[in-house]
């Protein structure tokens, strides 16, 4: 009887622990696709971001970053986060307007913000979080803004006034801003997605681009472009992005990690913006396979006289308020030019 006992004693306990094994629960995953290359600040971002979001939910959330158009290209990305097929994405600013937001735009004004600190005016006060809440509509949540840089031109002729750049068909991307600014100079505006740039410039597809020096230079392009004119006419930019379905279903405590993990990246993101650019540029002068021009005082102005026209034909589309309202930011007066 004793033995009996025994053995019913035995089982129970074996029951007891059998269910009280904690089952582990798979961790949320998050993909997180991007178009450029892991070694710019956008993809040391991304990785800074999963890292910090493993330590923050303790694994709980697993993030994959795609680098390098690994999952989709720039025309197809928007459409995978809106039906779920990613998560989270960081597109530049210049993908909002075709997407129907069109006050992203203003972003791509040229000399919109004459440097970072008016810029950040904007994209971390008022008008920058007013611009995030207008994506909802879409299915999807805004998080941040991240800095890239400020692009410059880049060509095989030199490049030193707006005369320069007459009749060179030049790479964009699909902003009509973008279209305008490159027609304000007298060049021929060429929608292409980014992963085919640099063949394009290679084959003489496109005549030249407008880049920070950190995508110029991570994609080679510096290799098939003779001449780069640092003309820092305009903004490129990234506003990280998720679907609002998969946010709004997360647990209350892991979305605010997240919010943690992704207020840590964006301060590292803008950190080593200019960092990157810099040591991008130093390379390019280095490779010896462009010849790099520094516009005086007086050249850059006669850019910014031929292009800032473009603020105000561009009201009807971004919205005359909007860009009053960045004036009114940054002090920026386009009739003191």
């Amino acid at each position: 009887m004793k033995r009996k006992s025994f053995v019913l004693a035995a089982l129970a306990a074996a029951t007891l622990s059998l269910f009280s094994v904690p089952v582990l629960a798979e961790p949320i995953v998050i993909k997180f696709s991007h178009v450029v290359a892991a070694e710019t600040p956008k993809g040391k971002a991304a990785e800074f971001f999963k890292k910090r979001a493993d330590e923050l939910t303790k694994g709980k959330v697993k993030v994959e970053v795609y680098p390098n158009s690994q999952l989709y290209k720039d025309k197809e990305e928007m459409e995978a986060l809106q039906l779920g097929a990613v998560q989270m994405l960081a597109p530049s600013l210049a993908k909002f307007g075709p997407l129907g937001v069109k006050e992203f735009e203003l972003f791509d004004l040229p000399f919109i913000f004459d440097d970072s600190n008016d810029l950040h005016k904007v994209t971390q006060g008022t008008v920058g979080q007013s611009l995030l809440k207008k994506l909802e509509p879409k299915g999807i949540t805004g998080l941040a803004f991240w800095d890239n840089g400020f692009k410059s031109f880049s060509a095989n002729t030199p490049i030193k006034t707006p005369d320069d750049l007459k009749g060179k068909k030049m790479r964009i991307q699909s902003s009509k801003v973008l279209e305008e600014q490159m027609r304000s100079v007298g060049s021929i505006p060429q929608v292409m997605a980014f992963s085919e740039v640099y063949q394009a410039l290679q084959t003489g597809v496109v005549d030249g681009t407008e880049n920070p020096i950190s995508n110029l230079y991570t994609q080679k392009m510096h290799e098939v472009q003779k001449h780069l004119s640092l003309t820092d006419h305009g903004y490129l930019g990234y506003a990280v992005i998720v679907n609002k379905k998969f946010w709004d279903g997360l647990p209350a405590d892991v979305k605010g990690q997240l919010e943690t993990a992704m207020k840590d990246a964006t301060v590292f993101a803008n950190k080593i913006a200019q960092e990157e650019n810099n040591a991008a540029l130093e390379g390019v002068k280095k490779s010896g396979k462009t010849t790099v021009y520094a516009p005086t005082k007086e050249e850059r102005l006669a850019f910014k006289r031929a292009m800032v026209p473009v603020h105000q034909k561009m009201e009807g589309r971004i919205g005359k308020e909007t860009i009053q309202q960045v004036y009114k930011e940054t002090g920026f007066d386009p009739s003191k030019l």
